[in-house]
């Protein structure tokens, strides 16, 4: 792997808009950690995102924060945006959301550790911020 090679990862998945599934290809690409000895945190923030309500149809808006410490590989910031931006028009909850991204991101990077947190903008008078943690070996609450 030559360093400052960009390496795409490909992600299939099913996402639903007034009932209508359809598979969407998006693809994250990667490129080589500069610094793979250090424990050094990246933060990334998109402030507009936007998705849809599947229950009313109306849409959605927040900001996404995305925090992780890479191992191997980083997330190239064109493709993470063109990627946020693919939920523009998906029915999804907030919850599913900001979860999926997590699940996405830990997929093509392998992080040591990340933290995607969901802040979205008051509907019906009340804001809701929806936060996800990844750490490999950590143990999972009980249900």
């Amino acid at each position: 792997m030559h360093p400052g090679t960009l390496h795409a990862f490909a992600l299939t998945f099913n996402r639903r808009y007034n009932a209508a599934m359809t598979d969407v290809k998006i693809t994250l690409e990667t490129f080589p950690n500069p610094h793979p000895d250090a424990d050094y945190v990246i933060t990334h923030v998109a402030g507009e995102f936007t998705s849809v309500c599947p229950k009313t149809g109306q849409p959605d808006f927040g900001a996404i924060e995305i925090e992780y410490v890479a191992d191997r590989l980083c997330v190239e910031l064109k493709s993470l945006k063109l990627y946020l931006q693919g939920y523009r028009n998906v029915g999804v909850f907030y919850e599913d959301v900001v979860n999926r991204i997590l699940k996405d991101l830990v997929a093509a990077l392998a992080p040591r550790r990340m933290t995607v947190t969901g802040k979205f903008a008051p509907r019906g008078g009340l804001h809701s911020t929806v936060a996800v943690r990844y750490a490999p070996g950590a143990a999972k609450p009980a249900p």
